[in-house]
């Protein structure tokens, strides 16, 4: 209790300090390039695209997972602590419909898409998280019918190093480091961090590990970018497939190199693997237990082209290669090249077009053509209007193909997913503090990939079901009264299409909330302390609506900066995936101390 005072006492005592400039940039110099060929600012983009910085005030928030949810569009189904089987879904698409990036390369798992957020790289190295809200497939490919989020990794500003621990409840230990140096013409970024708690029940325990090193410099070829990471994740599964006390561990490993040539001109590469053990009965480790390892490949070439003023095209060619060898799925692996093209008008303060294809090509002779359009229109009054129209789709995971327990059959027949998206919209903004959007989207998808049964006490088979559909609207408004206050609230409405169940029960697909409303509120209450309030309001399809209340204070200057994460404030008692219990109300306190050398220009 004592040191609990000590660190609110040392907290609040940066209250009384001077103000400095203000803390938050304004929206219309946020760039975003997701979903777009070009750089352009949120304020031209024809694309529901949401920013989420993770470097203002990083103490404030414990995991990827807490950004995702200050999104109402953005779904967050988890399964433990920590980030451990953390699914996420994009405007009712289910978990798998949803594309994840770190710097542009996919990171989804070809295994299963429980593990898409199992990203070897620790919280410290990300700058911000772009989410786009609707198909992505023109761009990039496969998975990308709900929404595409990209992680992006951070270039150091200084040499520095960040030390940080913290403990908490339900016997929460958390450290983490980063050690960078930026020079002239290099810069390189050191990083781990590792998490353990006891668990809130029985069976609920984790430890998660994630380290990296990212090397960039410039030379002769231009500039380069290296990455180089590995996680490990251990956790009690009570719960998570059944009525079962089951435990997991998960591994992952990525490296990536993308090479700048010149400003047209960039080819990029990456390895990935992930490894997946699986105990049924945590107890009986001679019992049922399954093994899978998981390599990926990807290569790219991209160029970028003005063609004449205003006018930029965009093309690309694409190579991916995942294999896996598994004591339940079998060995299997598969090839597929994509090339695609993207012409973009773009003039400010007027409007844009952007008039897009690719095909993607599988082994095997199959193929899929995905079309895009998107435009924008300014009005009068600092008002834009925006719509878009596009095609995604995804093929199968080797789970949902080949797995089989008594609880759970595959399917080798799937055909992929796809699907058509629809949304138009219109913006305000009537001044650098004032932003409000409102977007209506119908998607509608063929061959959705779900695990049906008629009863509970059949297994889950998967299937194709016909017929599935989404229509909705999504809206939000950021108000930024004061130069270091930020308001942001946000709403998203859903209705889904239940006949193409024909009365089976549905495990995934339809899990969707049909409500779900954001408000996150940071005020910087003096130079150094940050005070950051996040509440959502969610309701799924046939549950009942419940609250969840999360505060941060930290202090974001200084030397040694202590900080209070509190979780789940309501202690509300909720189920994001069916009979899997969220943790109740929590606490985790520490402090990270910052040691900072100028930029050298040497």
């Amino acid at each position: 209790m004592r040191r609990s005072v000590l660190l609110i006492a040392s907290l609040v005592s940066a209250c009384a300090e001077a103000r400095q400039k203000p803390a938050f940039p304004f929206v219309d110099i946020t760039i975003v390039v997701l979903g777009s060929p070009i750089p352009v600012s949120e304020q031209e983009s024809a694309r529901a695209v949401v920013s989420l910085d993770a470097q203002r005030a990083p103490l404030a928030f414990h995991q990827i997972e807490d950004y995702l949810r200050t999104d109402s569009s953005v779904d967050i189904q988890q399964r433990g602590g920590g980030g451990i089987m953390a699914d996420i879904s994009v405007r009712g698409a289910s978990f798998e419909q949803t594309l994840v990036l770190v710097n542009g390369l996919r990171m989804d798992n070809a295994e299963t898409a429980h593990f898409n957020l199992d990203l070897p790289i620790p919280l410290f190295t990300i700058e911000r998280l772009d989410v786009l809200h609707g198909d992505g497939s023109t761009l990039y490919g496969s998975d990308a019918i709900g929404g595409v989020v990209d992680v992006r990794t951070v270039t150091p500003a200084d040499t520095s190093l960040r030390l940080k621990t913290g403990v908490g409840s339900f016997g929460e230990n958390e450290q983490a480091m980063l050690a960078s140096i930026a020079k002239k013409n290099w810069s390189d970024v050191l990083a781990g961090d590792r998490e353990f708690s006891t668990g809130f029940m029985t069976g609920r325990d984790y430890r998660t590990e994630n380290a990296s090193n990212e090397l960039r410099f410039a030379s002769v070829l231009g500039h380069s970018d290296m990455l180089i990471a590995g996680d490990d994740r251990a956790f009690g599964a009570n719960q998570f497939y059944g009525p079962y006390d089951s435990w997991e561990r998960t591994k992952g490993w990525f490296a990536a190199l993308t090479q700048q040539f010149n400003p047209n001109t960039q080819v990029s590469a990456s390895y990935r693997r992930h490894s997946d053990i699986y105990l049924l009965e945590r107890d009986e480790p001679t019992g049922y237990k399954n093994q899978h390892i998981d390599d990926g490949f990807e290569g790219a070439v991209r160029d970028q082209r003005v063609l004449a003023k205003n006018l930029t095209l965009a093309t690309g060619l694409e190579e991916d290669t995942d294999q896996i060898v598994s004591t339940n799925l079998g060995q299997h692996g598969r090839n597929r090249g994509a090339g695609y093209a993207v012409a973009e008008w773009l003039q400010p303060g007027r409007g844009s077009l952007s008039l897009g294809a690719r095909e993607e090509v599988f082994d095997g002779g199959g193929s899929v053509f995905s079309p895009m359009f998107s435009a924008t229109r300014w009005l009068p009054h600092k008002t834009s209007l925006h719509a878009s129209i596009g095609h995604g789709f995804r093929i199968p995971t080797f789970l949902d193909l080949y797995y089989s327990d008594p609880s759970t059959l595959g399917n080798p027949n799937l055909k992929p997913e796809s699907a058509w998206n629809f949304d138009a919209g219109v913006s305000w903004f009537p001044k650098p503090q004032v932003t409000a959007s409102i977007t209506v989207f119908y998607a509608r998808q063929h061959n959705t990939i779900d695990y049906t049964r008629a009863s509970e006490a059949d297994p889950w088979h998967a299937s194709n079901l016909p017929g599935v559909c989404f229509t909705g609207v999504e809206a939000s408004v950021a108000w930024q009264p004061l130069s270091r206050e930020r308001l942001t609230v946000s709403w998203t409405n859903l209705v889904g299409a239940q006949s193409a169940l024909h009365g089976l029960q549905s495990e995934y697909v339809f899990n969707y909330p049909i409500n779900n409303a954001r408000l996150t509120w940071t005020q910087q209450i003096s130079s150094q302390v940050v005070l950051n309030t996040r509440f959502g309001v969610l309701q799924r399809f046939e549950k009942n609506p419940y609250a969840v209340w999360d505060v941060s204070l930290v202090r974001q200057l200084g030397r040694i900066r202590p900080y209070l994460q509190m979780t789940n404030l309501t202690n509300t008692g909720y189920e994001e995936i069916v009979n899997v219990r969220m943790p109740p109300r929590g606490f985790v306190g520490g402090f990270e101390i910052v040691l900072r050398k100028p930029r050298s220009g040497s």
